[in-house]
């Protein structure tokens, strides 16, 4: 008897065999799909990009690899999404994510497919900072397409259609709305976010019930403050938390009624991000609050004029995928 043949008679062999077969063929596949991927994402067009990873999705046995692979960065992104004049923002943290706001009813499915578009599958929170549809009228089709662990909506009920097909969306999804509270602190991955607002249940002004986080990570931080306006702004300076953030989402699109001085002197912001539609009937952003952020030096982000914009945090430093607009 030959050596080869000693070797396949020792018990357990073939099975050991068979497994480091699979083993070899899952690691190549692996290392293969690696490549492909590195390869597309280095020669295609960003838009045919996720054409290729859906198609290789659908490959047997490669969605995990494929998820692995493109959700492995440490990074924080906060896309404000270009909704015309409204507002939505995603944010992802490796494989955890969330949404604030969803534009406008007709918003609905921009929103969702930049969701998909992103490889979101899940979405860990989903925020309605307030009942105006400008802010969640998109949010019924966001949560009627993903799977969601929890909406947060401030105590505040209207009688609009927006309103009532946000909340349908909700009870059909077997959830209900928690109302945060001020001081809260909730975890997406390995950042955090604090509850800054709304200091009280009753307001006058639909927009001052509007939910404000304070999203943290690492030493970087962005102040999101949906259509918060003067009162809330003050409220919030008077429960001595801390205010400061690298990044201020600049209330209710650039509105006279928010973004005060003395607001802006205690979040002393490095950049600043309006979400605003192109040649608004509203005159957003006003020209004395645009006056007030420019006299602080802090550059200015606008949807009106690039679209789209991503920050992106390695947790010690802010890149933007565009350059700063215009302060005028």
């Amino acid at each position: 008897m030959n050596i080869k043949e000693k070797i396949s008679k020792i018990p357990g062999f073939k099975k050991s065999k068979s497994k480091i077969k699979k083993l070899t063929s899952t690691l190549l596949c692996f290392i293969i799909i690696s490549i492909l991927i590195l390869s597309f994402k280095e020669y295609i067009a960003n838009d045919k990009f996720d054409e290729v990873v859906d198609y290789l999705k659908n490959i047997d046995n490669t969605t995990n690899v494929i998820n692995n692979i493109t959700n492995t960065s440490k990074d924080i992104k906060v896309h404000f999404i270009d909704v015309g004049q409204a507002d939505s923002i995603l944010i992802q943290q490796g494989n955890n994510s969330m949404i604030i706001d969803g534009g406008n009813n007709a918003d609905g499915s921009l929103v969702t497919k930049y969701i998909k578009n992103q490889g979101i599958t899940k979405l860990d929170y989903v925020i309605g900072t307030h009942v105006h549809e400008d802010h969640i009228g998109g949010l019924d089709d966001v949560i009627n397409t993903y799977e969601v662990d929890k909406i947060l909506f401030p105590k505040q009920i209207s009688t609009t259609n927006t309103f009532e097909n946000f909340v349908m969306s909700v009870t059909n999804k077997g959830m209900k709305l928690y109302s945060p509270k001020v001081g809260e602190i909730f975890k997406l991955g390995e950042a955090t976010f604090e509850i800054m607002a709304p200091n009280s249940t009753s307001y006058e002004d639909a927009n001052e019930y509007s939910i404000v986080i304070k999203l943290t990570y690492g030493n970087n931080s962005f102040l999101l403050t949906g259509d918060a306006e003067a009162v809330s702004e003050s409220q919030m300076i008077a429960t001595g938390l801390d205010l400061n953030a690298d990044v201020l989402k600049v209330s209710h699109h650039g509105s006279k009624s928010s973004t005060t001085q003395e607001f802006l002197n205690r979040v002393k912001p490095k950049y600043a991000v309006i979400s605003v539609g192109k040649d608004n009937s509203y005159g957003h952003p006003n020209q004395l609050t645009m006056d007030r952020i420019k006299s602080a030096g802090i550059p200015v982000y606008r949807t009106d004029e690039q679209g789209t914009i991503i920050a992106t945090s390695d947790g010690k430093n802010i890149t933007f995928s565009f350059n700063a607009g215009v302060t005028e």
